[in-house]
């Protein structure tokens, strides 16, 4: 096998992109000067060898704890559990939230043979019963999928007894879209989810 089709395979692995994207990256990457061709390798290669998850959350970082677990200005009563480390830098873009993370790392999805113990629930129930500074609100943040709602479903249970209140991301109309447009499910949630008006205090 040539460097070029080795290249085309390992890019063909990664989400989203298929064999014709694979290719035009590769070709597209000899048409670089070599020295952004090393850039690029150095970069990965230096994920590979500097990047780790942090033993307290799971969020991809190369300190550990990672910046948001040893940050004093957090709020530790609060704790969001999220699929992938990815879902942390969404949230944080809002600046809406300021509690802390924990990073599942995937969901439950039989079929593929993931259940709880391939996932990092029990570093999370350790969090929660164990914690010095006592956890309140466990938010769960697992994508609305069918294989989501069944992740937040069990983490549900298993948090219940440990007396700490679990909540869910609300679900509904996305800003700026025509309902016409929306998919039952999505509208179905909206209602279940409606809440009251509140004046404007001026």
């Amino acid at each position: 096998m040539s460097v070029i089709d080795e290249l085309t395979t390992e890019l063909a692995r990664l989400p989203g992109i298929g064999r014709k994207t694979a290719l035009r990256l590769t070709y597209h990457l000899l048409k670089r000067p070599p020295e952004e061709i090393r850039r690029l390798a150095l970069s990965l290669e230096g994920v590979a060898e500097r990047v780790r998850a942090c033993s307290v959350c799971g969020n991809l970082t190369e300190e550990d704890p990672c910046a948001l677990c040893a940050s004093p200005r957090r709020d530790a009563t609060t704790i969001c559990v999220v699929e992938e480390a990815s879902d942390i830098v969404a949230i944080e873009r809002t600046g809406e939230y300021t509690g802390l993370y924990h990073v599942l790392g995937g969901r439950l999805s039989p079929l593929d043979g993931i259940g709880p113990e391939e996932l990092n629930v029990a570093s999370l129930l350790r969090r929660v019963s164990g914690s010095a500074a006592p956890v309140e609100e466990v938010i769960v943040a697992t994508n609305p999928s069918v294989e989501g709602e069944a992740t937040a479903l069990y983490l549900q249970r298993v948090l219940q007894p440990l007396g700490v209140r679990v909540t869910r991301l609300a679900r509904g109309l996305p800003v700026g879209g025509d309902l016409e447009y929306v998919d039952g499910v999505t509208i179905a949630q909206a209602f279940a989810g409606r809440r009251e008006l509140q004046a404007e205090v001026r």
